[in-house]
């Protein structure tokens, strides 16, 4: 039975368009996506930068985050590929994981921001904010797929869940902890902490992509504790817990680090924007 108020889950994730099977999984990333581009852009364009060079670090940034986001996953949950020849590719069927996608797009962004002389740091500063917002949109894409929800709850926002997606040993439970919106609130509530941090706040030059960091980590940390989604365990604790406990003690130091050994007012001047790839070639 269900409780007297619950959060109802779609029917279905896709829509068909003649041949064409559109996955609202997909839509909802690529929304995500275009949040995190204007939401840096605005915030790059305001600081004397230019949309030439968000778009370009936008082109690498997402491509080698969908590498990476599968690849985390292909590497940490391989047994839950579909077992053909395309499993590892299969990512219409879900299976990103954001640790390996914000790390490998971040890689590359920053390398096309280093090439093109602009400054790293104060770039990862506006990307920061957007990120969070861009997570706590893609999350609702869980919801699409009733996938990645919590244990078992009667609260009046517990998550209803069909059968046939339901984890064997959960499968009398109709309602479950929606951890996709809990994970969803507290990017969406991060981002405006960051803002407000760094409206209060003199920070160093990249210590606000730490803080970004060290804040989603903390929510993920006892999100993840909420999930009976398959995880491989290290002592009994979910793989990505430890990833994000490892994560919230290297962010921590660091920035306090990166704080301490500022010296304001020493930084040399920045470098004028220049194209990544010469327009001669």
């Amino acid at each position: 039975m269900l409780p007297l108020a619950s959060i109802p889950s779609p029917s279905t994730s896709t829509v068909d368009i003649g041949p064409l099977s559109i996955h609202f999984y997909g839509l909802t990333l690529l929304l995500a996506i275009a949040a995190a581009v204007v939401i840096t852009g605005v915030r790059w364009t305001r600081r004397g930068g230019d949309w030439d060079l968000i778009f370009r670090v936008a082109v690498w940034g997402v491509a080698a985050g969908i590498v990476g986001a599968r690849l985390y996953h292909v590497i940490t949950s391989w047994n839950e590929l579909p077992d053909h020849w395309w499993g590892p590719f299969a990512i219409w069927k879900g299976g990103l994981g954001v640790w390996g996608g914000i790390g490998l797009g971040c890689v590359a962004g920053a390398i096309v921001a280093y090439r093109s002389g602009a400054s790293v740091a104060r770039l990862a500063d506006c990307v920061a904010p957007g990120l969070l917002v861009a997570q706590g949109i893609g999350r609702f894409g869980n919801w699409w797929n009733q996938e990645l929800f919590g244990k078992p709850t009667d609260l009046p926002w517990g998550l209803e869940i069909d059968p046939a997606n339901r984890p064997i040993d959960y499968v009398d439970s109709a309602t479950f902890h929606p951890t996709f919106l809990y994970e969803a609130l507290w990017c969406f509530a991060a981002a405006g902490l960051l803002l407000l941090i760094e409206r209060r706040f003199k920070i160093r030059p990249g210590g606000l992509f730490v803080l970004y960091v060290l804040v989603y980590s903390i929510g993920r940390l006892w999100i993840e504790a909420l999930r009976i989604d398959p995880s491989h365990k290290i002592a009994g604790v979910r793989l990505n817990d430890w990833v994000a406990g490892l994560a919230i003690i290297l962010s921590a130091a660091f920035f306090v680090w990166w704080q301490k050994t500022w010296k304001q007012g020493a930084a040399a001047p920045p470098k004028h924007e220049t194209m990544a790839i010469p327009k001669t070639r």
